[in-house]
């Protein structure tokens, strides 16, 4: 008799943590397939195509001496959250950008360990995250970004490190400076290897 009880409190529990998990994921919806690069395109068709997708994971592969082609989302929006996951090698760097415009940095830079402008997770030299919240090398992080008008807020590995951050301009290597307008998520792929999984986005109004 414990034990059938106890088998329906657990089951109970179960169902109730895929619950929460639903939950917190309703209305997003899966920006990359985890299979291929349907929804994707190279920011310049001519430009070296360093990107693979292999068990999930979106890697970008840079040899030394060779520049990648920056990812760019076919499709372009305005107010949204954006979850992803990512991991960088030491010393290699990337960008995460809202809008095609407004880089969250990507940077391999554990060992340093610090906030610093241009650092990871930071607002590229718009703001420093409010603290160092980055995991070591090749482990995964995990991204909650939003962007509502020209505010940005960031959470890092569970940690908010940026909050309601005004962005009111491009950040560097951006697709135009339109900053009033629509643009879509792009991924910096010149500097560095990095690779991507689990990225969704939930349009706000």
């Amino acid at each position: 008799m414990k034990k059938h009880v106890l088998l329906i409190t657990l089951l109970t529990l179960f169902g109730a943590a895929n619950l929460a998990v639903a939950a917190a994921e309703e209305g997003f919806r899966p920006l990359f397939n985890g299979k291929d690069l349907t929804g994707w395109k190279l920011r310049r068709p001519e430009g070296h195509n360093s990107w693979s997708v292999e068990n999930g994971v979106l890697k970008n592969t840079v040899n030394q001496g060779d520049h990648g082609t920056d990812l760019v989302t076919e499709q372009k929006f305005w107010n949204f959250t954006v979850r992803y996951q990512y991991s960088v090698p030491d010393g290699s760097n990337s960008g995460f950008y809202l809008r095609g415009r407004h880089e969250i940095q990507i940077l391999g830079d554990y060992k340093k360990g610090k906030p610093d402008l241009h650092g990871d997770a930071s607002i590229y030299g718009v703001q420093a995250p409010s603290e160092y919240a980055s995991k070591p090398a090749g482990e995964w992080n995990t991204v909650e970004a939003t962007i509502i008008g020209n505010k940005i807020t960031v959470t890092l590995n569970g940690k908010k490190i940026q909050d309601n951050v005004m962005c009111d301009r491009a950040t560097g290597s951006e697709i135009d400076k339109e900053v009033t307008k629509p643009g879509p998520i792009f991924i910096q792929s010149d500097h560095g290897t990095v690779s991507f999984r689990n990225i969704r986005i939930k349009e706000l109004p």
